[in-house]
């Protein structure tokens, strides 16, 4: 069957995001290889990470952003939210497409009534069939003033409304927060929520794995993208390897028309394949 002229506009892409809790599974023990092969089941063309060790004593000083990375056969690019010495703790955003790196930041933080534990965003853009798809990853407080605040600083000039973030745009993560909450209304003021719009009846909980209660792991999108199908995995070793089970998003890219793409072409030298 010849594909219509309206599926040639789209380009297929499948995001997974997913909390590895520093590769630490419920049996406690620590494995990048087994969160790899987590990884590996659901054959994602973009993963967002969260709660990754670099150089951790507790850790074995493993870099398991690196290591999950190489063995996925994918480029990365690592946000430390925490660094102390040479030790860090964070973000990554994970693809074998070509990516470049745009920023990471701090978020917003509060003493409650000490400094809770620092939060940041990685912001990168990916090449997708010649479709420029800016990927931000991120990873809330716990409390609930905190996540506001955070919430607030994605929205702003920074991240989500700065003139180079266009559509389409992919953020994901650990928002530690549930749809009720104001910080979930303040990113759907932006975005989209994928789930909602892939099965609004579906309540698919992320946390803790052993027995999945809330849903605080999310994809949100911009207008231009589809939402095809969202799912958690929900293999023997997903329920294990992590407290969080991975969410994986089946996506719809939308791809420049022609003169968009010759222009494309143009700046295609603009691109980190490191």
């Amino acid at each position: 069957m010849t594909p219509t002229s309206a599926e040639h506009r789209f380009h297929p892409l499948r995001v997974m995001t997913y909390n590895v809790h520093g590769c630490k599974g419920r049996d406690g023990v620590i494995s990048p290889l087994r969160i790899a092969s987590v990884i590996a089941s659901a054959s994602p063309d973009v993963v967002a990470l969260q709660e990754l060790d670099v150089g951790r004593m507790r850790s074995g000083r493993l870099d398991q952003a690196e290591l999950i990375a190489g063995e996925l056969g994918m480029r990365f690019h690592f946000a430390p939210a925490l660094r102390l010495l040479e030790e860090a703790y964070g973000d990554a955003i994970l693809t074998a497409l070509p990516m470049r790196y745009v920023k990471a930041g701090a978020l917003p933080a509060i003493r409650f009534p000490v400094r809770l534990e620092p939060r940041g965003a990685l912001w990168t853009e990916i090449e997708a069939d010649r479709t420029r798809l800016q990927m931000m990853v991120t990873h809330l407080g716990l409390v609930r003033r905190e996540r506001r605040l955070q919430a607030r600083a994605l929205c702003g000039a920074e991240w989500l409304g700065d003139p180079a973030c266009h559509d389409p745009v992919i953020l994901a993560g650990d928002f530690n927060f549930l749809s009720r909450s104001r910080a979930y209304a303040e990113i759907t003021s932006r975005l989209r929520d994928a789930q909602r719009l892939a099965a609004p009846d579906r309540h698919d909980a992320t946390f803790p794995t052993r027995y999945p209660r809330f849903r605080i792991d999310y994809v949100f999108v911009s207008s231009k993208i589809e939402v095809a199908a969202i799912t958690t995995i929900r293999t023997k070793q997903a329920l294990i390897a992590s407290d969080h089970l991975p969410l994986v998003a089946d996506l719809r890219i939308p791809v420049p028309p022609p003169a968009e793409l010759r222009e494309g072409e143009q700046r295609a030298e603009a691109f980190d394949d490191a």
